[in-house]
């Protein structure tokens, strides 16, 4: 009777409406789970493949600069005499830019030179024996020493010959023997001989040529207080004018022939193995929109160095400029075409997919897609050569737009008709 009672009850008659309810959800869910993924026919675009010029790029950005380029320096510390020229003029070889106060460098110079010949007189003393007044006394001393050893020579013999005849006695020739030694002795002593060491030559000759470099050192500080262009071409920056206190190194002017510009151009550390000698390189500034120049590789990365947060090797890129609208020192973009094909057939990137390394498309015939794997050439931003796997009358799907993913065999729709 009780459990009659506990079966009947409101609430167990409510936890098998419950169960019910939970039963037949997970049957609605799992019917519609089925009839979402099973396979179906989906809406895709479809293009076919283009025959057209691809080409890889680098884009970077890099700085221009002349490719022969002549920067004038201060030599030295002074006012600025006279400026000849402004900023933009184009110069002749040889032309006067700008003038120095050169007083202190044309006294640099008188001292040089008398540093210079005070030091050429000590090595050619030293080379002597002494000074010309040393030698001509030496050279006295050197006389009358030989004179005394002449004559005390004589003495020596003529006593001797006495001697023998008796007229003369053993100790008068004695004393005239000590005197002859004597004579020698002092002749010795002044016989010309070497007075300095190597060492001592050395120093005198290092000397010498130390001063001939300081008066080359000053002629050329004093030659270059007379700033003259050394080629042909434009004065493009000329930041001092006449009256003005320079240092000495301080840049004075940039000259330079603006028609043969180069550009230095920063390319990150991954897409250096893609450089050549020789590539092609578009270059735009933002100062002259619309405007391009056409340039060449000339030189690659010897190494790689730090420029802000990027690691890039630099290289040169030289510009025909021959319109001089690029200036120098402005900063530009720069393309490099890495490699280049003509009448290539091409895909768009999305209509490419990748599995186990290996690349393929989906080819649509009969209202299926069909996989085909492929060999990928040169590549850009939006389009992929494809070297081998279709031809140029294949379909081939891009994108799907049904929730499905595209597949082998699946029945498609087409909602974008080939161009």
């Amino acid at each position: 009777m009780a459990n009659g009672t506990l079966n009947g009850s409101p609430g167990g008659t409510r936890r098998g409406w419950i169960t019910t309810l939970i039963i037949l959800a997970i049957l609605f869910l799992a019917v519609g789970a089925y009839l979402y993924l099973r396979p179906r026919r989906i809406r895709i675009s479809v293009v076919k493949p283009e025959r057209q010029t691809v080409s890889n790029s680098i884009t970077t950005n890099g700085k221009v600069e002349p490719l022969h380029g002549f920067e004038a320096h201060a030599p030295l510390a002074g006012t600025i005499k006279k400026v000849l020229v402004t900023e933009g003029a184009r110069v002749k070889a040889g032309q006067l830019l700008l003038v120095l106060d050169d007083a202190r460098a044309r006294s640099d110079l008188a001292d040089a030179h008398t540093r210079l010949k005070g030091a050429e007189e000590r090595y050619a003393n030293l080379l002597a024996g002494g000074t010309p007044q040393q030698v001509l006394l030496r050279k006295a001393d050197l006389q009358k020493a030989t004179a005394d050893r002449n004559a005390a020579k004589r003495e020596f013999e003529a006593l001797e010959r006495l001697q023998q005849r008796g007229a003369a006695t053993a100790e008068e020739v004695a004393a005239a023997r000590d005197r002859l030694i004597r004579a020698r002795a002092d002749l010795a002593q002044l016989q010309p001989q070497v007075r300095y060491s190597s060492q001592e030559q050395a120093r005198a000759q290092s000397e010498v040529e130390d001063s001939k470099a300081n008066v080359q050192l000053t002629e050329d500080v004093l030659r270059n207080c007379n700033v003259r262009a050394p080629s042909d071409g434009t004065v493009y920056f000329l930041p001092v004018r006449t009256g003005v206190y320079v240092n000495a190194g301080d840049l004075l002017l940039q000259e330079a022939n603006l028609s043969q510009l180069q550009v230095r151009a920063f390319v990150d550390e991954p897409e250096i193995g893609h450089l050549a000698i020789g590539q092609t390189v578009r270059i735009t500034w933002d100062a002259l929109p619309g405007h391009s120049w056409q340039g060449t590789v000339a030189t690659l990365p010897s190494t790689v160095v730090n420029r802000g947060s990027r690691v890039v090797g630099e290289i040169f890129c030289t510009v025909d400029n021959s319109e001089r609208l690029l200036l120098p020192n402005v900063d530009v973009s720069t393309t490099i075409i890495a490699n280049s094909k003509q009448n290539a057939l091409t895909v768009p990137r999305e209509a490419v997919h990748e599995d186990s390394s290996r690349n393929y498309v989906y080819v649509l015939q009969d209202g299926h897609l069909h996989r085909r794997d492929v060999k990928l050439g040169i590549s850009n931003l939006t389009r992929v050569e494809i070297l081998s796997g279709i031809s140029d009358q294949d379909v081939i799907a891009v994108q799907s737009f049904s929730p499905s993913p595209m597949s082998e065999g699946v029945e498609v729709k087409i909602v974008e008709n080939p161009s």
